[in-house]
């Protein structure tokens, strides 16, 4: 339950962000849209075939990636599987709890697996050795170390650069058997999803909320971009709505604003 004195502080945190929204500025400083710092940090965990940590203000995120043989699916057997997961650890937040995944992380790993699929970054048909009985399975399991609002794009830009880093075993197909050989290889790349969140205070969109924008906001929309511009994906939140032209707004904002990021994860990966 919230206090009285916490209702009265939240409505005027509230004006005070509507007033500086006026003048395209928030309360942390920022413009309406500016993200916060980014710092991407690669090859951390030794174990893994890849990983990456990322840094979003005080967000951050850790994700690794694990990769086995196993059977496809019954309804795709020519393809790989991709798996994403995602956990909010006790540490992180007051509000995380121990145990299996809330809905918050089941929500998080769907949204941020669903950007990366419907973006073919990695086309799973790559990941078939033996159509109908062996495929690469990769598995991205992240964990979210602090809650500073925006998880969505940390959580992403995390997985994003841990597949981006990856480095899978090679095998060789030979009469109807597999043999690991001695050598790794990247996975393959069709485009690099951006993942963009954006944030509905009143009549006026910023991007990347932080923990005290999304307690004060009435709306949410992600939206993935893919290399080439297009919006590949799309999940809203809050109870507010958008009208048509703040959606078309926000897909001009995404697009704008995935060019910057995607050209900060090359850069920091090395990929021309």
């Amino acid at each position: 339950m919230h206090s009285k004195r916490s209702f009265i502080v939240e409505d005027l945190r509230k004006a005070q962000l509507a007033n500086l929204l006026t003048q395209g500025k928030r309360l942390d400083g920022r413009s309406l849209l500016d993200y916060r710092d980014l710092k991407i940090e690669t090859n951390l965990i030794s174990k893994a075939e890849g990983s990456a940590k990322v840094s979003l203000g005080n967000t951050q995120a850790i994700a690794g990636v694990k990769v086995e043989i196993d059977e496809p699916f019954p309804d795709t057997p020519d393809q790989g599987i991709l798996i994403v997961n995602a956990e909010i650890l006790p540490l992180a937040s007051p509000y995380a709890e121990p145990g299996p995944p809330d809905e918050e992380a089941i929500e998080l790993a769907r949204v941020v697996d669903r950007g990366i699929r419907a973006s073919d970054m990695i086309n799973l048909k790559n990941l078939c050795l033996i159509e109908g009985k062996k495929v690469y399975t990769i598995f991205v399991d992240v964990s979210i170390l602090n809650v500073d609002g925006n998880l969505f794009d940390a959580t992403s830009y995390a997985v994003v650069s841990s597949l981006l880093t990856t480095k899978i075993p090679k095998y060789e197909v030979k009469d109807g058997e597999i043999k690991q050989v001695d050598e790794k290889i990247s996975l393959s790349f069709d485009t690099i999803p951006i993942s963009v969140t954006l944030g509905k205070i009143g009549n006026t969109l910023i991007v990347d909320p932080d923990q005290e924008e999304e307690a004060l906001m009435d709306a949410r929309l992600t939206l993935a971009v893919d290399s080439d511009d297009n919006i590949v994906a799309g999940q809203k939140g809050g109870a507010g709505s958008f009208s048509y032209d703040e959606v078309i707004r926000a897909t001009e904002i995404a697009r704008l604003k995935g060019k910057e990021i995607r050209s900060k994860i090359k850069e920091v990966l090395g990929i021309g």
